[in-house]
């Protein structure tokens, strides 16, 4: 299953948060199991949403959450830092 997986789109899973509903504002790879789901059932969001979702749906169904630990942590690091170095 891992080779098809984009890794720009394992990067925006861990960036990207849900535009709207009951979890509006968590991040996509955040979202809890029972929302995908539920997405699962209803029908998944047309376009990138959709496909963002059905593929973090698949990596939570198939225990493969450790596949985004190493790109969690880089995002984290990207975050701008607030120190000020005095010299």
């Amino acid at each position: 299953m891992t080779e098809g997986l984009n890794p720009e789109i394992l990067q925006e899973i861990c960036k990207v948060e849900m535009p709207f509903g009951k979890h509006k504002g968590t991040v996509l790879a955040n979202l809890p199991i029972s929302y995908l789901e539920w997405f699962q059932r209803q029908g998944m969001p047309p376009g990138k949403l959709g496909m963002q979702l059905s593929t973090i749906y698949e990596i939570k169904m198939n225990g493969l959450m450790d596949l985004l630990t190493p790109i969690r942590g880089k995002v984290q690091q990207e975050k701008p830092k607030n120190k000020i170095y005095k010299f």
